[in-house]
């Protein structure tokens, strides 16, 4: 018989603040984004502070333009496994059903003004995708990398 071994304690820092579906409540949650990673010992300015901040910045305008529900709010949440990986997973969470698709992510229409928000994320993240949330909507998510290819510090 082999005695089991203990993992050692992992800490995840996490924050979630949920934040109005309009440009502003878009603005406060990458401000609040890289406070709270300048928090957690990420400094301002670094390469993965950066990165997380366009992820937010993309993440939130998608979830105020696309997946808006009047009178509800969405939802920004951080994690960072500290003394880990360096990777920082944020999540935006909104109540409206329609999923991105990641395809159009990697083609977009070269004559429209906007759209290319995915295709930022598909081309700074390590890894980003949507999930289900519990109740309406979804969850779209991305991962930045200290170091990595994309992005990182």
């Amino acid at each position: 018989m082999t005695a089991l071994q203990a993992q050692p304690p992992v800490t995840v820092r996490v924050f979630a603040q949920r934040c109005s579906a309009t440009r502003h409540g878009a603005t406060l949650a990458r401000r609040l984004a890289v406070w709270k990673l300048d928090t957690w010992g990420i400094p301002y300015g670094t390469r993965l502070s950066d990165t997380v901040a366009l992820l937010v910045a993309e993440l939130a305008a998608n979830a105020v333009l696309h997946g808006r529900v009047p009178g509800r709010d969405f939802e920004l949440r951080l994690m960072y496994p500290y003394e880990q990986t360096g990777v920082v997973r944020i999540e935006v969470s909104d109540n409206h059903e329609t999923r991105p698709n990641p395809l159009a992510a990697r083609q977009p229409d070269p004559d429209a003004d906007g759209g290319r928000g995915l295709l930022i994320v598909e081309s700074i993240a390590a890894r980003w995708g949507v999930s289900d949330r519990v109740g309406p909507g979804k969850t779209v998510w991305a991962e930045a990398e200290a170091g990595g290819v994309r992005g990182g510090l």
